[in-house]
């Protein structure tokens, strides 16, 4: 550049800038000045509280940790935590990957952009569905079908269709692969929503990452922790963890039940053996003697055993397992998978006795003379009838005494007496027994050549039935017959033989407030054909085992036995769990034998001490 022009440069240069004094300024004055955002702008957040269930996945896939979970004193419903995302906008980078994977769609982000504000703390913002300054904005960037985190679809478990899986009682659901397994742990996003409504507490979460991390070994550890019988759970556990899972509210939910009978099917019973002894705790010489090897029975003794004490079951049968071995169909519930989880408990050197009846051989208070402490587990045993005219009739059969009795010949068919086979059955009753019971028929008919002939009838209507809806699936593709909402009145009985059962509609089943108050229209009046009936209604306990002057020391409610959070009974000594306390529920008795075991440890060394 010659000289000139740098002169000419430097001496008119200043009159270039005077020229921008009469231009209007590009800036704009925030906040006098407003512009409109674009209807996908990524602006401060929102979120729904009603929506959001407090799962945390937005907090943990956030890249810059700008996200934290923080208590909120609201009333939350089962399934759900008292915990909301708060954002710290000091690091959110507005990349929207928490619109993207939010569970619920509650969290989104609004159009609003601007806040101005000397203290620092108010950009860590609670976000709620009104905004960051409570004005409603409007919404900007929201998650769309093409912007989803998320896995939504489970991988489904191989079964036998169902004209084939009628032919026998096998285990027609083959369970997980190596590869299946783990594409599904990786579904999980770790929210421990399952935790917190699974009765026993297990840690689910890990035991799912074990298998994502193909360690089945390490899975084994964490469900054992709280569950010592995980081949029995991972077949038939009511799983209502998979009820609250995060990926349920916009998909299917992680198929919990299955991974954990996954790992249970992957380790050997010498090595799950091996590694419980490992964790065995010799810490005392107490006696324990317990009632009954059902869930809850048999998880007591586990963990009492783990703590060093010596333990015997008393059971009446002729094996162990209670409901599970007598009550479940072989086709849910293989013998296999049940002896199993019974080896370990009982590799930790506890005595079952079986053939051996609580009263009859032995009575409660011998059993108090010889043990420290007494746990009963003796499960709803006895079962109820609608009482109707014509259920006195031979051919009325109550649904334990005869899956039992199915149980025991398909285990010995040459030696137990074979279970009555009807050409045609009708079953009372809406829950999973009654369809463990028509589908046991429905099964032994078509071994025997016949034609399957079984009906299901039940006060509720389809969609309120309390069987599982797997079950009235199954059901269904089997060639079960379904007449929902309707009432008995009566067994309708010609030449001494049934031929049918009497129903009329049922309107409602329960009141206003809840409670079971059934109302039926007698115009609608359906005679349902069959030659016989089985009432599958609901069970109830026999305490016939405990003395009266005992029995007028506890306290019942409806029935059941009432405990204390330790499962202590009214009288120091004696502990009580699974169904007598919580009604039936495998989960639930194991979750019972547990906390039991724990609190008889601590009543036996209080009084050692």
């Amino acid at each position: 550049m010659s000289v000139y022009e740098t002169f000419k440069k430097s001496f008119w240069g200043p009159t270039i800038a005077w020229k921008r004094l009469f231009t209007k300024p590009v800036t704009i004055r925030v906040p006098k000045v407003y512009r409109e955002a674009a209807p996908r702008y990524r602006g401060f957040h929102v979120n729904d509280w009603e929506l959001c269930s407090g799962c945390s996945t937005c907090s943990k896939v956030c890249p810059t940790d700008a996200i934290k979970m923080v208590p909120v004193d609201i009333t939350v419903e089962p399934g759900k935590k008292a915990q909301r995302p708060a954002i710290d906008y000091g690091r959110c980078t507005f990349c929207a990957m928490c619109v993207d994977i939010c569970t619920t769609g509650s969290l989104n982000m609004t159009r609003e952009y601007i806040h101005i504000s000397d203290d620092p703390n108010t950009f860590f913002f609670l976000p709620d569905e009104t905004g960051i300054h409570h004005n409603n904005p409007p919404l900007g960037y929201q998650r769309d079908e093409n912007s989803d985190l998320l896995d939504l679809e489970r991988v489904e478990m191989e079964e036998l269709p169902g004209e084939d899986r009628v032919d026998s009682f096998i285990e027609f659901v083959k369970g997980y692969s190596r590869e299946q397994a783990i594409v599904e742990a990786s579904r999980c996003v770790d929210c421990e929503l399952c935790i917190d409504v699974c009765p026993a507490n297990m840690d689910i979460p890990r035991y799912i990452e074990s298998v994502y991390r193909d360690n089945t070994t390490e899975g084994v550890d964490w469900i054992y922790k709280t569950n010592p019988l995980p081949g029995v759970c991972g077949r038939v556990c009511t799983h209502k963890c998979e009820t609250v899972c995060s990926i349920g509210h916009r998909g299917e939910p992680v198929a919990i039940r299955w991974l954990k009978r996954y790992i249970i099917d992957q380790e050997s019973t010498e090595d799950i053996i091996r590694h419980a002894k490992e964790e065995i705790v010799k810490k005392s010489t107490g006696k324990v003697a317990i009632i009954g090897a059902g869930p809850s029975g048999l998880a007591a003794a586990y963990y009492l055993a783990l703590m060093g004490y010596s333990i015997t079951i008393f059971e009446s049968k002729a094996l162990p397992g209670g409901v599970m071995r007598y009550g479940i169909p072989r086709y849910r519930l293989p013998d296999e998978a049940l002896d199993k989880d019974i080896e370990v408990i009982k590799a930790l050197g506890v005595e079952i006795k079986c053939n051996t009846t609580v009263g009859k051989d032995i009575t409660l208070d011998e059993l108090k003379e010889k043990y420290d402490a007494v746990f009963l587990g003796t499960g709803f045993t006895t079962g109820r009838s609608t009482r109707v005219p014509g259920t006195d009739h031979k051919n009325v059969l109550m649904a334990l005494p005869l899956l039992e009795k199915i149980r025991d010949y398909l285990r010995d068919p040459e030696n137990a007496e074979k279970p009555p086979i009807p050409a045609s059955l009708i079953v009372i009753g809406g829950g999973n027994v009654a369809m463990d019971v028509a589908r046991s028929v429905a099964r032994l008919q078509k071994m025997e050549g016949k034609k399957i002939n079984v009906k299901v009838t039940s006060l509720e209507s389809m969609e309120e039935m309390p069987a599982d809806l797997e079950e009235i699936v199954e059901g269904k593709e089997e060639g079960i017959m379904f007449f929902p909402s309707r009432g008995p009145k009566e067994v309708v009985i010609k030449d001494g033989k049934i031929v049918g059962l009497k129903t009329v509609a049922c309107t409602r089943v329960f009141d206003e407030e809840g409670r079971f108050n059934p109302q039926f229209d007698e115009s609608d009046v359906t005679i349902i054909e069959g030659e016989m009936i089985v009432e599958a209604i609901g069970q109830a306990p026999d305490y016939s085992y405990l003395p009266e002057e005992l029995s007028e020391k506890l306290e019942f409610v409806r029935g059941r036995l009432l405990v204390n959070e330790k499962g202590q009974t009214s009288i120091p000594w004696l502990f009580a769990g699974g169904d007598i306390v919580h009604g039936p529920d495998i989960i639930h008795g194991v979750a019972d034998g547990h906390k039991a075991a724990i609190g008889i440890d601590e009543f036996l060394r209080n009084k050692e001490g």
